[in-house]
């Protein structure tokens, strides 16, 4: 069988990068294999993200720049995925006459229909949204992975529309998949190689909330704990409001649980916090980090952060400041404040000009550039276990991630990719360690 290239890009947060996996597993079937050139694929798709400003016109840029390739081949299929398309829908299609397909964040499950109807010559666009228990049976599994590795979709949606985000109107409302599809699917990876699993969601702390017979989230980590094979557990995104002391409590009592949370807090303003429609205060979150470090000392904590608010002065952003200090996360993820449309924090009125956005961004990472080398120097003649991944960033290095979720890169064979190691820690960079074997 002659098979079909699939080109696949993928934009934004790691929902997008598990629904590409998916995207590959179910055109495979179509007789479609992924390439990593675009200039020779039959088919390119970019699944995209709005989250973000700036995301439309980046894709439409990214649009403008692989239309030669359409005109040089008529038979090839280009599509738009994910966020933007289930914002823009219909009007990527008239904009961009040379695209195929258009399919919104509840429709991959279509995706091969459509493909079909594209290699005839037909155009589609699907981005109607699916608010009930149906959505549950629309979860294509990722099949065939060789990764050690593998996202596991637990949740899909938000229900907490916090004022700033576009999340649940272009990814709907919270609903959780059934516990007995995540373990089955969980127990398929293991027994496929697969030795951590990363749990997924917008706000996997709620799962189950809304669901009659369901665990709660704390449960269902326990209950993926149990399953052979899966040596560790990773989970994202976490909102600090639905932080339960259960949850808390797997950081001490799951061996298989790593040392890492992405916890975001956005602001250490509780001024901002409200405008921002959080639903937590500064202390709330404090409590909650004292708690996480308490039950796990060491424990790698992340966030992100929006700078530059509507209506936040210099003492908000101090307050901002002084909680990165008082958390010392060891990465932290920023962003300047753009306005989504269709967000109620897009009718605030804005006081800071772009440059003073980005001016106390600046601030804020040089603040936290200083922790990460601290927190990263900590690990220096320490040994740790590292679950080798794969080859490392020179030749003859292979490189892994300690539980912490740091990138640890060191002189070895391929043969030790997929086992755990134990490395001492040798230097310190800003992302990532250089280790060596520790021979006991």
């Amino acid at each position: 069988m002659n098979h079909k290239q699939l080109y696949i890009e993928t934009f934004g947060c790691q929902m997008n990068v598990n629904d590409s996996e998916r995207i590959v597993t179910m055109l495979s079937d179509l007789g479609y294999r992924v390439t990593t050139e675009a200039a020779g694929a039959d088919m390119i798709l970019l699944n995209t993200c709005s989250v973000r400003g700036g995301a439309e016109e980046k894709v439409y840029k990214r649009l403008a720049n692989l239309r030669p390739l359409k005109k040089a081949r008529q038979s090839l299929i280009m599509g738009v995925g994910g966020c933007v398309a289930q914002q823009e829908g219909e009007a990527l299609l008239q904009k961009f006459p040379w695209l195929d397909l258009v399919f919104g964040t509840h429709n991959l499950h279509l995706l091969a229909d459509m493909v079909r109807g594209a290699e005839n010559g037909e155009r589609r666009c699907e981005t109607s949204f699916i608010d009930n228990e149906q959505r549950l049976d629309l979860f294509p599994p990722v099949k065939g992975t060789s990764r050690l590795s593998s996202f596991v979709t637990v949740m899909q949606g938000c229900d907490n529309f916090c004022s700033y985000c576009i999340v649940p109107y272009v990814r709907g409302r919270e609903i959780s998949r059934r516990s007995a599809d995540i373990l089955a699917e969980v127990r398929e990876l293991a027994d496929s190689g697969v030795q951590e699993v990363v749990l997924l969601g917008q706000n996997v702390n709620s799962y189950g909330l809304k669901a009659e017979g369901e665990p709660s989230f704390a449960r269902l980590i326990r209950q993926v704990a149990a399953i052979d094979g899966i040596r560790r557990i990773r989970f994202t995104t976490s909102h600090p409001k639905d932080m339960s002391d259960d949850l808390i409590a797997c950081f001490g009592d799951v061996p298989k649980l790593c040392g890492q949370i992405h916890l975001p807090v956005q602001s250490g303003s509780d001024a901002v916090l409200k405008r921002m429609n959080r639903g937590y205060t500064r202390a709330g979150y404090l409590e909650r980090i004292r708690a996480l470090k308490a039950v796990r000392p060491g424990i790698a904590i992340t966030g992100d952060m929006i700078v530059g608010f509507p209506g936040e002065s210099e003492a908000d952003f101090q307050q901002t400041v002084s909680l990165v200090e008082e958390v010392r996360y060891s990465d932290l993820f920023f962003f300047v404040y753009s306005p989504r449309p269709g967000t109620k924090a897009a009718d605030l009125a804005e006081e800071l000009t772009r440059d003073q956005k980005v001016q106390r961004l600046e601030r804020l990472l040089d603040v936290q550039k200083r922790i990460t080398r601290e927190i990263g120097d900590s690990f220096l003649g320490t040994v740790q276990p590292v679950l080798v991944e794969g080859e490392g960033k020179r030749p003859g290095q292979v490189s892994g991630r300690m539980d912490s979720g740091r990138i640890v890169n060191f002189i070895g064979e391929p043969g030790l990719i997929g086992s755990f190691v134990d490395i001492r820690i040798v230097r310190a960079y800003q992302n990532s360690l250089l280790g060596e074997l520790h021979n006991h």
